[in-house]
């Protein structure tokens, strides 16, 4: 249903694929870092279901958190308030945000920035929350010097 609304296609760098890229990141991360993997899914769906471009489009994330809470009040999904905080602000800062101390939201970042590759961009481990994905990055990094 997310992707029916989506306005860029399915074959943007932004859209379907990238999703659950950033899904599969980021349950692999949860798996490890102790973070909410209700919230890990639900994010990959919503954090750039909303982009009216692929490129600067500084609104996307807050414009996918209020489409994550309009599906939850029609009941599309069920999320406890404490969950849903997390899930709305992971949205809201994942396009810029600093590394994040708590593990939900630094495993959401990080499952996004991962997949920065796909458009030409080495994560830096300074921009990551996790062990894992700054370990990640570093061999990536190391693999574009090959």
């Amino acid at each position: 249903m997310v992707s029916s609304q989506f306005r860029l296609g399915q074959h943007s760098v932004h859209g379907p694929t990238h999703w659950l890229t950033v899904m599969r990141n980021g349950l692999y991360l949860a798996s490890i870092h102790d973070a909410d993997p209700q919230v890990v899914r639900l994010f990959a769906l919503f954090h750039d279901s909303c982009r009216e471009n692929e490129y600067g489009d500084p609104r996307h994330g807050p414009r996918g958190a209020k489409l994550a809470l309009q599906f939850r009040q029609v009941g599309h999904f069920h999320l406890d308030d404490l969950q849903m905080d997390l899930l709305l602000t992971a949205c809201n800062i994942h396009n810029g945000a600093d590394p994040q101390q708590n593990p939900t939201l630094g495993v959401c970042l990080d499952a996004d920035r991962l997949d920065l590759l796909r458009v030409g961009i080495t994560p830096s481990p300074h921009h990551l929350s996790t062990t894992t994905a700054k370990d990640i990055a570093t061999r990536q990094a190391w693999h574009e010097l090959e």
